[in-house]
């Protein structure tokens, strides 16, 4: 083969993969994933999202610190679930669980103001709900710690029971 005949292979080539960069350079229409699909939301993740967007000082969003709430927020907040678009039953899944938190109990110090849902201090945090607040965090870590050394010692006695019956 001549260099002219090589030539003239390398141009028709060329010629043949143009309309091919054209169609392949258009986009291509993806399937869509499975995380682009709508899934169901947690309902306490809901609540909760709704009562931060409602009422920001009372419902802070991480990293700011969380602030004690007023005793018997969960009447003031059940006179707005229309507002917030979720039920009673959400409303206080959504409440438990923001209180249950490190972060809550960690806000609960002495003579702390408790605040309503505007933001507004309408009472204090007292001793004794101070030191509750002090054993709820206590336990959490204590029930947290037992939680991830289960597993280590399930381990470690399946590999003692399976040295004693291969010895």
């Amino acid at each position: 083969m001549g260099f002219e005949q090589l030539a003239e292979l390398r141009d028709r080539l060329r010629a043949e993969k143009e309309p091919l960069k054209t169609e392949s350079t258009k986009p291509r229409k993806r399937a869509p994933s499975e995380q682009a699909k709508p899934r169901e939301k947690d309902p306490v993740v809901e609540a909760i999202w709704r009562l931060q967007k409602h009422f920001p000082l009372a419902f802070p969003v991480n990293p700011a610190p969380k602030v004690p709430l007023k005793e018997g927020i969960l009447k003031d907040a059940e006179q707005h679930l229309e507002r917030l678009g979720i039920s009673s039953e959400q409303l206080k899944l959504g409440l438990a669980s923001w209180c249950r938190g490190s972060r809550y109990w960690a806000s609960m110090t002495e003579n702390a103001p408790r605040l309503d849902l505007n933001g507004q201090a309408v009472g204090v945090v007292t001793a004794a709900q101070a030191v509750r607040a002090k054993q709820q965090a206590r336990q959490q870590r204590g029930k947290a710690r037992r939680a991830q050394s289960k597993p280590q010692e399930r381990t470690h006695a399946s590999d003692t029971a399976a040295e004693n019956t291969a010895g």
